[in-house]
């Protein structure tokens, strides 16, 4: 039965639209995973010989366990964010006279063959052979890649567990933040030292192989647990079930206001309250309100000062690139509808145009407080804000222009990468990189003044030239406009 489930699986991925729509996409992850595997290795051979560098009084080996905790946290993290559930297209299965539990046995065991879960072994390995050549004992280090490698399938199986969690809340990413961070700051501010913690139990299980039956019964335990919810998921009937819910208002008379134009923004204000996909462009904002926090804080950025303006852009923009990159993918699941009706496209337009807007002038007053850290990046803020609205504004729009991507808006909230292409990819260049160059650059070479001066008249030239430009942006979307439609019309 398990190879007939991998010749579907085979099949199913081979002959599906996606592979054929996106063989470079594919490319470009295979490109990705051959560098992080070159990276590991990298790592796995430096390793020892920067562990007696940096601490030459210390043996490598503890010093390395000691990080572990780091690692642990890192990996689950990352999990969360790039790893999802394996599954099968299981319905016409349940058809057939096979038994649940050989599906989601086959289905668990494929995340346990995931790329995140062998990456790892490229650093673990080399490491694991020079200690071995460095005169550690054989068995002793056998037993410790071990214990790494069942500790990394530990992370697999516990990083679903905490998905299906998330996956019942607005803020799906806000258990995995509650647990990493709420582990890191134990361990920061000393209440419980997760690194010793952990170091210890390493080398305890080192120094005691017959203690690696703990891992393993852990690793057991949330196997079961993991194939416990799956199982009580495979049931024909079970994606029919309705949800219910409690219908809610919201007052747009203000809205109004705009003229023309303010039904669409009451439909894209509702599309942005209403729908998981599209409400986490309003968690967003608070992420990219407190970015500068990771930064200012400490005094080695205060002295990057091409940092502020990329620090700027992202701050006052955070729901302009957000909400922005997927313009018009966010109306993909009534586009036809859309475009059938007697209306200006240009109205269409302006009204995501005036929220973006809105967006930037809102986050840049809410940033203010950040000229606690100089008055130099208040300015380089207000530049950034500036740039934002009479040019980033104009990228992002014409960028969807080329977006046909479908998205799905009762899809998760928050870190879903559905609808997104190559453009989103391509447009952060214009979008953060350039600015911060052309600042950088100036900064350098001639002074700080000078660099905002530069930004603030990039951002003025295009809000001179907005009416120009914003003509030019609705041709393109008109050029494009049945080439969206098939595309969106299209099950992705």
């Amino acid at each position: 039965m398990i190879k007939h489930f991998l010749s579907l699986e085979w099949k199913q991925y081979f002959r599906s639209s996606y592979w054929q729509k996106n063989i470079l996409l594919n490319i470009l992850l295979v490109f990705l995973a051959l560098y992080f595997v070159a990276m590991f290795l990298l790592m796995g051979v430096a390793m020892y010989p920067l562990l007696k560098k940096f601490f030459p009084e210390q043996d490598p080996f503890i010093v390395f366990n000691g990080f572990l905790f780091y690692w642990i946290l890192g990996d689950l993290f990352v999990r969360f964010f790039f790893q999802k559930l394996p599954v099968m297209s299981v319905k016409p299965l349940l058809t057939l006279p096979i038994k649940r539990k050989t599906v989601v046995n086959f289905v668990l065991g494929k995340c346990a063959l995931s790329f995140f879960n062998f990456l790892p072994l490229f650093a673990i390995v080399p490491f694991g052979i020079m200690l071995i050549s460095e005169g550690y004992e054989t068995s002793t280090i056998l037993i410790w890649m071990l214990l790494i490698v069942i500790v990394t399938l530990i992370n697999n199986f516990l990083n679903f567990i905490i998905e299906s969690l998330s996956s019942e809340t607005e803020l799906s990413f806000l258990p995995i933040i509650l647990l990493v961070g709420g582990l890191y700051g134990l361990n920061y501010f000393g209440v419980i030292s997760f690194t010793d913690l952990v170091a210890n139990a390493v080398q305890g299980v080192v120094a005691n192989p017959v203690m690696i039956l703990i891992p393993i019964a852990v690793l057991i335990a949330l196997y079961l647990y993991n194939f416990k919810i799956l199982k009580g998921k495979l049931f024909l009937d079970s994606s029919l079930k309705a949800k219910t819910e409690e219908a809610s208002t919201t007052n747009l008379e203000w809205t109004k206001k705009f003229g023309d134009i303010a039904p669409f923004m009451q439909l894209d204000l509702k599309l942005i309250t209403r729908n998981k996909r599209a409400k986490s462009s309003l968690w967003m904002l608070g992420l990219g309100l407190l970015y500068g926090l990771f930064f200012y804080p400490q005094k080695i950025y205060l002295e990057m000062e091409f940092m502020f303006v990329f620090i700027g852009i992202f701050v006052t923009g955070i729901f302009l690139i957000n909400f922005g990159q997927f313009i018009p993918a966010w109306d993909s699941s009534y586009y036809k509808l859309l475009m059938s009706q007697n209306i200006k496209y240009e109205k269409y337009l302006k009204s995501k145009f005036t929220l973006m807007i809105m967006s930037v002038i809102i986050m840049f007053v809410l940033s203010i407080p950040y000229v606690y850290f100089g008055w130099k990046i208040l300015i380089a803020h207000f530049a950034a804000a500036i740039y934002n609205i009479g040019v980033n504004s104009h990228v992002i729009m014409l960028g969807g222009s080329y977006n046909r991507k479908k998205i799905d808006l009762d899809k998760r909230a928050a870190f879903n990468y559905q609808g997104t292409g190559a453009v989103q990819w391509l447009i952060g260049i214009p979008l953060m990189i350039v600015p911060m160059i052309i600042f950088g650059v100036i900064n350098y070479f001639i002074n700080f003044e000078t660099g905002v001066a530069v930004i603030i008249l990039l951002g003025l030239a295009g809000i001179m030239f907005h009416q120009k430009i914003m003509k030019f942006i609705t041709q393109k979307y008109l050029d494009s406009k049945y080439k969206m439609i098939d595309a969106f019309s299209q099950d992705n």
